[in-house]
């Protein structure tokens, strides 16, 4: 082939030995293609350095546009492909969303603790400006591949990545789970970056106030000040430790909060001087009902309340469980819950599920809807 002719769909098609329609369909991301020739025709794409036209893109971004949150619906980036950032947070940054989550685009296997599972990909970020379009800007923290000793080994978990920007030293900071496969080392895995989807350095993992660390959040709040949140104790108890001026260490500050109540996968905001934490209950993959506690004070003690869900399935908190909340720039008073819909037996498959927060009092509702936009706070 001529060094400077580009990859065609027709090249990729002969060497895959199926008709260019199927490739089509692979880029389409439609789903009648047998998975091992998707993978195989996915693998060649990569090698043969295929990359549509212009013209092409555009066209592929228009089809899938949104203008509207569909829950529990796929929900592709702006190139047609199936967003990977399960676990996730969102960053708010100069006008930007960064969407920060963990990539299980590999396939699913057994896993003696959990029943399923998947081997370490990485952390992938997309950027969008206004909530339903996304772009794909890739791993910004690859799992290692060639060091089965490292804590970022594809052998490895990598779970829930959370990143907050620190005003003192300007650097974001990623706190995510690092486990191993077993889930008997529960540390907490730090990252940096000078950008918000940059290469992130990986500085190595710690255990929060000498405790263990599983499903974990990190909250900013306005003074500057920033906490871990992080299930502790095997997933008993929850426990809030103040961070450090830089965020790479706990203090030494902590509380032990729901204990023995065995509470995971917490989402922290504030609202009117109040603190609010949504949890589930820790059942793997499968659903169970939210709940959600108040407290005056991010370190407690807190109040808990009851399940914020409402609507079809909300005892099961709509088959879902909680990732993050995050407030939506511009518009007032309005908040976003963010869960994943998890599919154990094909955990790369698993939805998402987008959900305004409205307020009655001090009382949170998230209420299912099959399909909203922004206007539903206002103007």
């Amino acid at each position: 082939m001529n060094p400077n002719r580009r990859t065609t769909i027709k090249d990729i098609a002969l060497a895959a030995g199926v008709s260019p329609q199927t490739v089509s369909r692979v880029l389409n991301d439609r789903p009648d293609v047998a998975k091992t020739t998707r993978q195989y025709i996915q693998k060649l794409i990569v090698e043969m350095e295929f990359s549509p036209s212009a013209a092409a893109r555009n066209l592929v971004r228009q089809r899938y546009r949104r203008t509207s949150f569909l829950p529990g619906k796929i929900w592709n980036d702006d190139e047609g492909h199936p967003i990977q950032a399960h676990g996730g947070c969102i960053l708010y940054d100069n006008g930007t969303y960064y969407w920060f989550g963990e990539n299980k685009d590999t396939p699913t296997k057994k896993n003696s603790l959990i029943g399923f599972n998947v081997e370490a990909v990485g952390v992938s970020c997309y950027s969008s400006t206004d909530l339903y379009n996304w772009k794909n800007l890739g791993l910004v923290l690859p799992a290692v591949k060639d060091d089965p000793r490292h804590e970022l080994h594809t052998s490895k978990i990598v779970e829930r990545p959370k990143v907050v920007y620190n005003d003192l030293t300007q650097k974001y900071i990623m706190y995510m789970h690092l486990d191993t496969e077993d889930y008997q080392t529960a540390r907490v895995g730090l990252a940096v970056c000078d950008q918000p989807a940059g290469a992130y350095e990986f500085l190595g993992s710690f255990s929060p106030n000498q405790a263990d660390s599983r499903d974990l959040t990190v909250f900013k709040d306005e003074d500057g000040k920033a906490y871990l949140l992080h299930s502790a104790e095997w997933n008993k108890s929850l426990y809030v430790g103040e961070l450090s001026a830089d965020y790479c260490q706990t203090t030494g500050v902590f509380t032990r909060n729901f204990i023995n109540a065995s509470r995971e996968a917490p989402a922290v905001f504030k609202r009117q001087g109040k603190y609010y934490c949504l949890t589930s209950g820790c059942t793997g993959w499968d659903p169970n009902a939210a709940e959600y506690a108040l407290a005056e004070n991010i370190l407690g003690p807190w109040k808990i309340i009851g399940n914020p869900c409402l609507g079809p399935n909300a005892n099961q908190t709509f088959f879902s469980q909680s990732a993050f909340i995050f407030p939506v720039s511009g518009y007032s008073d309005a908040y976003i819950a963010m869960f994943d819909q998890w599919k154990k037996e094909d955990i790369g498959s698993s939805r998402y599920v987008w959900l305004p927060i409205r307020f009655e009092g001090e009382r949170m509702v998230i209420e299912w809807i099959d399909e909203w936009d922004l206007s539903i706070f206002g103007s």
